[in-house]
């Protein structure tokens, strides 16, 4: 699942929380009612007062007038629009292989690979959606169990099917909270949107007003129904609402709970026959077609464009790095990716020459691991760097699970190419965290600029999306900058340089995610700070100063 939250207005947010509705992370707003310079997190704190990475600072100084070399970096996601105006030029192209013959021109296992690789598409199409991992997992362990009573079990699996209960209730656990999400919002959008319609025929009105609805003066039951549903809006977002707005809100919070609904919780939804793989077998290779946008590329562009997007054509944003390539690979769908596709697309990424791999996307399950571990051991035998979203569950990732991570499967060795990023928001206060992000003191390295990130996103359009989705693509991009101007860097010394140049605030208190705690900064993460391209680059060039570089 895309480690992404798309904004949503403050006024929907308000009436939400005013009917006493648990709002989900998919529907979190910025940190506060400041609005931020929509390139905030390439600034810097001491000359734009906001806690960006200082990408501008480091150019405009100690990079002025050095040469760099190209890096390629791979965005495992849901699809790149590659014909986006801010991305042209920033595109990995597989100069090997002919586009369009049919032929594995390069040999390397992927046909007409131009791009880069789809791995969840097939000869007929692509996967759209797809189930949660706990619906996968509660679907085969349901198979061998199903309501069979504990002294039936044989010894041998007691503790799988102690697993199993476990597993049986958090399935129906959230399932049925995603349902009555589903239904609540389902009732809220009709009400609205009918009740808004109804009193402006009624009152002879375009748009209805504060005073309109004080001038009603009926016994009609409906009227007053509809009177007391807009009311809640009037009375918690102001004497302006835009009804067009929230009617679009809700829309997509319904579509949402819908799709979690129809499709996420649905144990009768399989889709992978698209693909046409032998799913029973993890190490399966060469499945997939060429497809890298998918039909809604919208996740995998806004990371893209953080990265990679056009620093010199005037053209909506800058990315990070001026001199990097985007390798497409598409893995993930509208729900959670799958363990296979995970390690094809980290060996793909590697094989065909990537140095850093952004992965923006997570999930609490992972029932193939040993799959994603050994192709994590393969990235790190061959010195990529994995730079992964910790989430955005408002989670102690030193006590839950999010996958794909850094430990090995029954083993205490840990991957050493491996950075874990939490998500910032752009103020040094209390909110410098965002509400939604994992944090973990032992598991997430640093943190990175998430909220209201404004990036790149399908046909040549901008939008600002939140997420620990955003964190990543800012270290990747990072990364990237110094992996260009000081190619001789390793990816450990890239990961140990971006922890400790972090940017550290003594004694800073913050609120924590998920609660409302104050605690200190340095305590949500390993390195207790947040990237700092400037000191990362200064660090950078005085290695390659002592190395005589």
């Amino acid at each position: 699942m895309t480690n992404c939250i798309r904004r949503i207005g403050v006024g929907l947010i308000i009436v939400l929380s005013a009917l006493s509705l648990e709002v989900s992370a998919q529907t979190s707003v910025e940190e506060n009612n400041e609005e931020p310079a929509k390139d905030w997190f390439i600034l810097d704190p001491t000359t734009d007062n906001v806690q960006g990475t200082s990408v501008e600072k480091a150019y405009s100084t100690v990079l002025k007038d050095k040469k760099s070399k190209t890096v390629t970096v791979a965005v495992i996601d849901s699809g790149v629009d590659i014909d986006h105006e801010d991305l042209q030029g920033k595109i990995w192209i597989n100069e090997d292989e002919i586009e369009g013959n049919g032929i594995d021109d390069d040999k390397n296992g992927y046909v007409d690979d131009r791009y880069g690789w789809n791995f969840i598409g097939g000869k007929d199409g692509n996967v759209k959606e797809d189930t949660h991992e706990l619906t996968r997992v509660y679907v085969d362990l349901k198979a061998k169990y199903g309501d069979k009573e504990e002294n039936k079990v044989k010894k041998k699996d007691k503790k799988e099917y102690q697993y199993w209960l476990k597993v049986k209730k958090s399935f129906e656990t959230d399932y049925n909270k995603a349902l009555e999400q589903y239904e609540f919002y389902a009732k809220l959008h009709k009400n609205i949107k009918r009740y808004n319609k109804l009193l402006k025929l009624y009152l002879n009105v375009d748009s209805l007003t504060l005073d309109d609805l004080r001038s009603i003066n009926t016994n009609d039951s409906t009227i007053l129904e509809a009177r007391n549903w807009i009311g809640i809006i009037f009375q918690n977002v102001g004497e302006n609402p835009d009804f067009d707005q929230l009617d679009e809100e809700l829309g997509e919070a319904e579509e949402h709970f819908g799709n979690q609904v129809n499709f996420a919780y649905n144990t009768d939804f399989n889709p992978r026959t698209i693909v046409g793989d032998d799913y029973s077998d993890p190490y399966e290779k060469g499945y997939g077609n060429n497809d890298v946008k998918g039909h809604d590329p919208s996740h995998g562009t806004h990371v893209a464009g953080i990265i990679a997007a056009n620093r010199g054509n005037d053209l909506g944003i800058k990315g990070i790095a001026d001199n990097v390539k985007i390798m497409v690979i598409r893995a993930v769908p509208d729900g959670d990716e799958r363990d296979k596709d995970v390690a094809n697309a980290i060996i793909y990424a590697v094989d065909n020459g990537a140095q850093i791999v952004n992965m923006s996307f997570g999930k609490s399950y992972s029932p193939q691991k040993g799959a994603v571990d050994k192709a994590v051991k393969y990235a790190e035998s061959k010195g990529v760097l994995l730079i992964h979203a910790a989430g955005n569950s408002s989670k102690d990732l030193d006590k839950s699970n999010n996958f794909p991570n850094r430990s090995y499967e029954d083993s205490k060795e840990e991957a050493t190419n491996w950075l874990e990023i939490g998500a910032s928001a752009w103020g040094e206060n209390a909110d410098l965290v965002g509400s939604f992000s994992n944090y973990g003191k032992h598991t997430v390295d640093v943190f990175a600029p998430g909220v209201d990130i404004y990036s790149t996103t399908p046909d040549n359009t901008y939008e600002s999306f939140n997420g620990t989705s955003m964190a990543a693509p800012n270290t990747s991009g990072v990364a990237a900058l110094l992996m260009s101007y000081y190619p001789g860097l390793t990816a450990y010394q890239v990961k140990d340089i971006i922890t400790k140049s972090a940017r550290h605030f003594d004694n800073l208190k913050v609120t924590k995610p998920g609660k409302d705690d104050l605690v200190d900064f340095k305590s949500l993460s390993i390195y207790g700070g947040l990237i700092n391209a400037y000191e990362a680059v200064k660090m950078a060039e005085s290695m390659s100063i002592d190395k005589g570089n």
